[in-house]
Order: C-alpha cells, then structure tokens, then sequence
C-alpha cells in the first residue's frame, strides 16, 4: 500500500498541484488509514479492502474520540485515495463511493474585540523577537492571510512602493493583497532592526526568520501567540486564524462589502466568506437584548 500512497502524493503534487500542507495534511491521514487497516483488519493490499473495512475505519475513530470535523476530514482523504486508484485502473471498483459524510456543525470563528486586538498588538520593540513578532501579527490581522501563506512569504513578494504583499493560497493560487501603514511600518522596523541580526550571515529568502537564520516554523508561531496572550492578559482560546477571522469579521462590521472580503481571503466560494455575517448578526442581537428597553421584562 506504500507504493500505491506514494503514487498518490506524486499525483497531488505534479497534477494537481497542490499546495504542500494540503498535501502533507492528506497524506498523513492515508498513512493512519494503513496502518489501521494493516493492525486491525490484518490487509497490507488496498486490493482486499471492502466497504466494511472503511466503515470500521470511521467507527475506530469516533470510538476514540476524534472530532466529527476530524473525521470528515479523514473521509475526503480516504474517498479521494480510492476514487484516483479507480480512476486509474489501480482498483476495479471505488469501495468509497457510496460512504456519506458525516453532518458538521458549522461552528461560529472565535474572535477578538478591536480592543483585544489592540492590546495584543502594542508590542514594545526593543530586541530583534519584539520587531519580527509586532510585524507578524499586524500583517495577520492587517491583511487576513493564512498563517501558512504569512510564512511563505519571501522579500521579494512585499512591494513597498504599491502598498500590497503577493501571496500564494489553497492550491498555490496568486493573490495581490494591499497593506496599510500599520503594516508597512512594522515591516520596515523589523527589516530595519531584526532581520539581519536573525540572519546571523546565513543566506534566505523568507521574510520571517527563527533565531537560527532559517523560516520560521507553524509551531513556533503558536508558541508566540500564546505567550504574548499570557503576557496582555487575553484569556480567549484564540490561535493563528483567530486573527484571519477578526480581520474579516471587523471589515464587515465597518461596512466593507462581502464580495471585498471574499477577494482579500481568497476564498473560492462566497458561501464561505458568509460566516461572518452570522457573527455580526450574532453581535446585533446581543446589542438589542442588551440595550432595547423592551427587549426582556
């Protein structure tokens, strides 16, 4: 089943082209499906696995625990696998096909208040972690990228003279996004004050840096998140797209157009952008139970 994975990961990668933690994402789920399929139901070939084998897959899962956002998203790696070892004469038969996902909940984003957002943001800059950490998160929350996309920027993709960053989404799709003052000022602190001392003699093209010189990681970024949340006092559960989802959630409440957000998140679907018109929905009726005064009794 190795073989038949890696093929797999290759088509990913040179047909479909997709993005690398997609990728990284999909076929870490495939190799949890192996092993489960190898350990519990003793069948090393993907040609003797049946209905009932996935099916047992999916009860394995929920009886540990796992989320149904979790699960559904195991599913779509499984039904895609069988659906391409079909589609290529791999498999006689898509054993995947008639599998139904689980129903998801769709869940509101958490997000910060502009308060919160500010509190966070006030970053006094005194060693080159302070410039890089400040510049970070005011181009998340400045701008609504994804974390992945924010660390893959290279130098060359900041474009200070036309105010706007070039950024890579889901499926290594370009986008143009502008940048405010906030923003540029930050970057050309940290560009100014941090990154060379981070570089430390080395050669790099990203635009943030460890303190080894090298990109820095997911990880460590959630690591500085937290810590800077601990530090303001911020007690919310927020991770890296907390900030993406505030940003949104602000531009709408300040009368920016949805179809505008849309393009700045580089969505695909509008449907997908409309969560955040159940947020700020969300906020209006607080408001008038709050503060009609005929509201409650």
């Amino acid at each position: 089943m190795n073989q038949d994975i890696d093929n797999y990961k290759n088509y990913l990668v040179f047909e479909r082209r997709m993005a690398k933690n997609t990728t990284s994402s999909y076929i870490r789920d495939l190799e949890g499906y192996k092993d489960y399929l190898e350990k519990e139901r003793k069948k090393t070939n993907i040609d003797n696995v049946d209905k009932h084998d996935i099916e047992s897959y999916l009860e394995y899962l929920n009886k540990n625990d796992y989320t149904t956002t979790s699960i559904a998203r195991k599913l779509t790696a499984v039904k895609n696998f069988h659906k391409y070892l079909f589609a290529t004469n791999r498999l006689n038969k898509d054993e995947a096909l008639t599998i139904e996902r689980p129903k998801l909940r769709k869940a509101l984003p958490n997000v910060l208040t502009v308060e919160e957002v500010d509190l966070l943001l006030d970053i006094k800059t005194k060693t080159p972690f302070d410039y890089r950490n400040k510049a970070m998160l005011e181009l998340l929350y400045g701008t609504g990228l994804r974390i992945s996309e924010m660390l893959d920027l290279k130098l060359g993709d900041v474009d200070f003279e036309n105010c706007i960053i070039r950024c890579f989404g889901k499926g290594s799709k370009e986008r143009i996004v502008p940048i405010g003052e906030y923003i540029i000022d930050s970057l050309n602190n940290y560009l100014e004050y941090g990154r060379n001392r981070l570089l430390k003699n080395k050669v790099s093209d990203y635009l943030f840096l460890n303190n080894r010189g090298g990109r820095i990681s997911r990880f460590s970024f959630f690591k500085i998140l937290k810590a800077l949340l601990r530090e303001k006092g911020i007690k919310k559960d927020v991770s890296p797209h907390s900030l993406r989802h505030s940003f949104a959630t602000h531009m709408l409440e300040n009368g920016a157009d949805l179809r505008s957000i849309q393009e700045l998140l580089g969505h695909s679907d509008i449907a997908t952008t409309r969560i955040y018109t159940h947020i700020t929905n969300k906020q209006v009726q607080n408001d008038y139970i709050e503060y009609h005064p005929r509201s409650k009794k």
